[in-house]
């Protein structure tokens, strides 16, 4: 199985055209200036000084990294002088200042060099890998090779450094990344020892507690140390570390036919997806660690659901595609990236969340009034920068190389995994994708290739769907066999849908979520006025979709709330009026100002004459 890359792609029209657009012309700007603003492209000329403010933190250089591997993207689409230029200086600055190992990082070349690998929680082989990812993308690209030789210096050093000479003080990341970078690094060089390497770290994790160094508050679970990674039944600790480092077991695991840690993905990502997911496709139920917590504690107005865990939830899943093709993995990509992941950056392209609640009442936010220690609740605008501004760039380069979910190929069979207005011509394979999905479910696919057949996902979602071809289903794929040239055309139903929780989901009891298609959708007290908790929506509704200027439709229908009564508490009854309820794409909540937003409704009772008035 392979995937035909998406610099192979091109997006030609619907929803991620116009993300695509912004993304090269906004987001990319907005988030270099952020980022030279607070000195992070400065850093890198390692030019600071004891004393002197903005001292390069441990991070920084990974915020670059993932900027210039965006920028390098966009280039394969877009020539931009200026965008280029930022790049190559980047370049210049990083190979100058590397040492005579090869070795960078901006915050440990101007101070603390005597602790160079000695701290396992200093993101040194994070950043590592970051740069490594940025200058695998800038190769490939443009076929310059100045900041890959460097980089494989860099990687070669610590090869000795961590699995030959084995003096660091510390045997694996405490932050993973390097792994499936590594990974990256062996497929652009065809250097196997780069994949040996990935290997070790991954073979080793787990296995070494005399080495635990965390934070004070935080245990062996939090960087997925309490046991080795083929033993692993649950998703545990600080979500993307988790899921980086599980995006690493699964190409190690597919590159040496390593079925033991196979089924460890597998077990791992079941776990998530069954119990530890929400319905956005966001995961991390808290702020303490960044973490997953236990089976279905999925907190709404608390939920952590960092950007960058859905990012890498989305890159896990396509990973495990590579083992075979099976819809539940294609269903995860699709459920995070149209929810828990453009949640994550405004409609503007210009600021983004690091958190993504399914619930925000900001009038409650802050009720204590008598004490300067507030509770803590995620943010309720989008920033342009953070001080952890990991997500920001992780959005430039997902959106940029989204195409690269669409397609791969084995011997037989060209595998359509999501659906896209776009074209590809590579591997023998041509292919041109016209809808307007997830807008509606039309899409009309026109193949020529080699291959006998060609496999169609057929979402989780989907109930109903038609293909004017005969079609054989496997695994959740519909196999239509090719003749030549080919026009597949495939309507999937897309019905508003009225979705439940787990009773053991303890937060969602007697509530509801409406999607469509793959979309969740959310209330905001913008449309629909304020208390949205005491909201409650008939399973049977009926509902209208509306074009709207948040690019994908919006929902009218009818709902029902109690009628304003002064008392505080009073005798209960089936006081209850109608209302008219608008719901917007839940990755659209927060860009027309502060608002309450619920994704969870109340479910209305079918009991005794409720709401039979109005």
């Amino acid at each position: 199985m392979q995937n035909i890359g998406f610099s192979d792609i091109k997006i030609t029209g619907g929803y991620w055209k116009t993300r695509q657009e912004i993304n090269s012309s906004v987001t990319i700007k907005s988030v270099y200036e952020r980022f030279r603003e607070t000195h992070r492209f400065d850093a890198l000329r390692c030019e600071w000084k004891d004393g002197e403010p903005d001292m390069p933190h441990i991070f920084w250089d990974s915020d670059v990294a993932k900027w210039m591997e965006g920028a390098a993207y966009i280039l394969n689409s877009k020539n931009d002088e200026t965008i280029a230029e930022i790049i190559e200086d980047a370049i210049d600055c990083i190979i100058e200042n590397s040492d005579e190992n090869g070795y960078f990082n901006s915050h440990y070349l101007v101070t603390e060099q005597e602790n160079r690998f000695r701290n396992r929680d200093c993101h040194e082989l994070y950043c590592a890998g970051h740069l490594f990812e940025a200058a695998v993308a800038y190769y490939e690209i443009t076929g310059k090779d100045r900041f890959l030789k460097a980089m494989c210096k860099y990687a070669d050093y610590i090869e000795k450094v961590f699995k030959t000479d084995k003096n660091a003080a510390f045997t694996t990341p405490g932050h993973p990344e390097i792994e499936l970078a590594l990974m990256k690094l062996y497929k652009a060089t065809g250097e196997k020892h780069y994949a040996d390497l990935a290997k070790y770290f991954i073979d080793e994790h787990g296995k070494h507690t005399e080495e635990q160094n965390y934070i004070e508050s935080f245990n062996e679970y939090y960087n997925q140390d309490e046991m080795p990674i083929k033993d692993r039944e649950t998703a545990e600790g600080h979500c993307v570390r988790a899921l980086y480092l599980m995006c690493g077991a699964a190409d190690v695991a597919y590159e040496y036919s390593d079925d033991e840690l196979k089924k460890a993905c597998e077990r791992f990502f079941d776990n998530i997806v069954n119990k530890r997911m929400y319905i956005t496709g966001g995961v991390g139920s808290t702020y303490i660690g960044e973490s997953f917590t236990i089976d279905y504690d999925l907190p709404n107005r608390t939920a952590y659901t960092e950007t960058c865990a859905a990012i890498s939830l989305a890159m896990f899943a396509n990973r495990m595609l590579k083992f075979g093709a099976d819809s539940k993995y294609a269903d995860i990509v699709e459920k995070a990236i149209y929810n828990g992941v453009m949640s994550g950056v405004s409609l503007d392209g210009k600021s983004f969340f690091y958190e993504n609640p399914l619930e925000i009442d900001p009038e409650f936010n802050n009720v204590n009034t008598s004490t300067k220690q507030k509770e803590r609740f995620p943010i309720t605008q989008r920033l342009e920068v953070f001080e952890c501004s990991c997500c920001p760039p992780n959005i430039l380069r997902f959106v940029a190389s989204i195409a690269g979910f669409l397609y791969s190929f084995d011997d037989e069979t060209v595998y359509v995994h999501q659906y896209m207005d776009s074209e590809t011509n590579a591997n023998g394979i041509k292919i041109t994708q016209k809808t307007e999905y997830p807008a509606n479910g039309k899409i009309i696919v026109r193949c020529e290739s080699d291959k006998k057949k060609i496999a169609f996902r057929i979402p989780g979602w989907c109930k109903a769907f038609t293909v004017n071809r005969n079609y054989v289903i496997k695994n959740g794929y519909a196999y239509v066999v090719l003749n030549g040239e080919d026009k597949i055309e495939l309507e999937f139903d897309m019905p508003v849908r009225i979705i439940a929780a787990n009773r053991r989901v303890h937060e969602n009891a007697g509530r509801v979520a409406i999607m469509r298609g793959p979309v969740v959708y959310c209330a905001e007290s913008v449309d629909n006025g304020a208390d949205l908790k005491s909201v409650s929506i008939d399973i049977n509704a009926e509902f209208e979709v509306n074009d709207s200027e948040l690019l994908l439709p919006v929902l009218k229908t009818k709902a029902y709330r109690p009628k304003e009564n002064e008392n505080l508490y009073y005798e209960a009854g089936y006081d209850y009026e109608e209302i008219p309820l608008t719901l917007i794409p839940y990755y659209a909540f927060a860009n027309r100002g502060e608002s309450e937003m619920q994704v969870w409704l109340l479910r209305k009772q079918q009991i005794r004459g409720l709401c039979n008035k109005t």
